[in-house]
Order: C-alpha cells, then sequence, then structure tokens
C-alpha cells in the first residue's frame, strides 16, 4: 500500500506526540513489505511520518518540490532531511527551480498521483497560502484518493 503524507509544520510538542502515535498505530495495520511511504520530507509530519514507515521496516520514495527545495527548510531539518534523502528507494522530482508555493503544490500533486491514500495532519482550516495542507487535501478528493485526517480534537496550531 502505498501512502502519502501532507501536514501543518510549526506543531506543539504535545501535538507532535499525538501525530507521531496515531501515525505509527495507523500504518503498523499493514505489512511492512508492502508499506511505501511517500513524502517531500519537510520538516513536522512529513519526517515524522518517513521516520515511522522505516521504522516498521517499509520503504519510502521523496518527492523533491524544486531543486532548491532544501534551502527553504530551517537549518536544524538539514541532517534529518539528508539523512531521510539516504535512505530513500525512489526520488521524484518536478522539474522547479526555485522552492515557492507552486513548486510545493506541485510536488503535492505529484505526491498524490502516486499514492493509494493521502494521511494529512489537518486542523480542518483553509490554507494560509496557495499549496497549503487544504489545498493538497481537497487536491486529493477531486482526484479521488482517500484521505484520512490526523489531528487531536481541541488543538490548535501555533
Amino acid at each position: 500500500m502505498r501512502f502519502g503524507i501532507t501536514g501543518h509544520r510549526g506543531l506543539s510538542a504535545p501535538v507532535e506526540q499525538f501525530v507521531r502515535a496515531e501515525l505509527s498505530e495507523f500504518l503498523r495495520r499493514f505489512e511492512p513489505s508492502e508499506l511505501c511511504g511517500v513524502s517531500c520530507l519537510a520538516d513536522g509530519p512529513d519526517a515524522w511520518f518517513a521516520e515511522i514507515v522505516l521504522e516498521l521496516g517499509g520503504r519510502i520514495e521523496v518527492v523533491v518540490p524544486a531543486e532548491r527545495y532544501r534551502d527553504g527548510l530551517p537549518e536544524e531539518h538539514h541532517a534529518v532531511y539528508d539523512s531521510l534523502l539516504r535512505r530513500a528507494v525512489g526520488l521524484h522530482k518536478t522539474g522547479f527551480r526555485d522552492s515557492s508555493c507552486g513548486a510545493h503544490m506541485a510536488g503535492s500533486e505529484m505526491l498524490v498521483g502516486m499514492v493509494d491514500r493521502v494521511l494529512a495532519v489537518w486542523d480542518g482550516k483553509p490554507a494560509r497560502g496557495f499549496g497549503g495542507t487544504a489545498d493538497v487535501v481537497a487536491y486529493a478528493r477531486r482526484a479521488g484518493v482517500s484521505v484520512d485526517v490526523i489531528w487531536p480534537e481541541g488543538a490548535m496550531r501555533d
């Protein structure tokens, strides 16, 4: 089974703990040999998801939204990004050079096109900018890809 991930960045430690536990519980239902996670590896849910898929014995594929995508991620996340990227069995590039909202949405559309289901760490609110989690969820639903939302009841993001 191929799963994709989308989700809000900059979440609190309690929300991270909840999300990691929910992702792990959800993904444990699948045989490791059949488990493939597709992620852009941004800080937050993208990376947590990839780490969990690998911990469970699955494999990951990475979508790189732009050549300069890594440069736009927080510096403290670079080592995690690099480590996960090295462990990927597949790498998919959009062809964009600069990391922009359009490149991020193109990467998310590519990801949606590669998976059976999307896991969305989403508060259910509109995106704060083009290509945000809500836009990815809407795109997946229009494309007929199942979306499973993970969000702790009553939680707020920043």
